[in-house]
């Protein structure tokens, strides 16, 4: 005789969004290489320029070694960036399985997004780890602001990422829009320079990009002789809260439409 397991609702989200998971994995590194290249490939970007930036500058930039310096830059702009793009198209990739009652587009949003992050916090890691075997000083003086302005961004990212992929449903354009808006990110967002090497009088040009608070007050945090003045933790914690709840609103509001079309 056949047993019916019975499950509440919390248990039956948890599976599907674990089984998205599993398929995040699957279907973005299906490569002999596999998951080894979701790691490998971003470590090797952040130590050939923040190497290049090393011979550029010298050991140190504001107190901080230039490796570290570029470390959190290079990490925090590639960890909004992948959560955006890939929550962007979240819904594309697996309007498929939105046919079964289960599957909620709001699952495929947080399986994709917790894929990325863990996918950042091992390069994170994994280069701490090189930089202690090759006998590399580091210092991380508060780890747990570091994380925090971790899941503030990875918030805003995700947030965004799910904006973008409601839109798309109705203005399937709107992707080549991103990919053009968020190019200047990389240059604008304090990867490559210190607030402390601009002008106090221009600092409102730059201080209204999220992404630039978390990168600066993470270096702030590693080093805290780091200045963290030009930035706020409040400004931070703020967008990530307001882009959140509007996210989430304009979610609830259009997802069953927007899937339909």
């Amino acid at each position: 005789m056949t047993t019916i397991i019975k499950r509440n609702n919390w248990a039956i989200w948890r599976d599907v969004i674990f089984a998205l998971f599993v398929r995040e994995i699957r279907t973005s590194f299906n490569d002999r290489l596999g998951l080894a290249w979701a790691v490998v490939n971003p470590l090797v970007f952040i130590f050939a320029l923040s190497y290049a930036r090393g011979l550029m500058s010298g050991g140190d930039t504001h107190t901080m070694p230039t490796f570290e310096f570029m470390m959190y830059g290079m990490l925090f702009i590639q960890l909004f960036l992948d959560v955006l793009m890939n929550s962007a198209n979240a819904i594309k990739k697996n309007k498929a399985l939105f046919a079964f009652r289960q599957v909620q587009p709001i699952s495929s949003f947080l399986a994709t997004g917790a894929f990325y992050f863990l996918v950042k916090l091992a390069v994170y890691v994994l280069v701490l780890a090189i930089m202690y075997f090759l006998g590399m000083d580091f210092r991380i003086d508060d780890p747990l602001f570091i994380i925090i302005n971790a899941i503030a961004l990875w918030l805003i990212a995700m947030s965004l990422g799910m904006l973008i992929a409601i839109v798309q449903c109705y203005v399937p354009e709107v992707s080549k829009v991103q990919s053009v808006l968020t190019r200047p990110l990389f240059f604008i967002s304090a990867v490559f320079f210190s607030m402390q090497d601009v002008p106090p009088e221009y600092w409102h040009y730059l201080d209204w990009n999220p992404i630039l608070h978390a990168i600066e007050l993470s270096r702030h945090a590693a080093y805290s002789t780091y200045s963290s003045e030009a930035v706020s933790e409040l400004y931070l914690f703020g967008s990530a809260l307001i882009a959140t709840f509007f996210a989430l609103s304009v979610y609830h509001i259009s997802w069953k439409q927007a899937i339909s079309r």
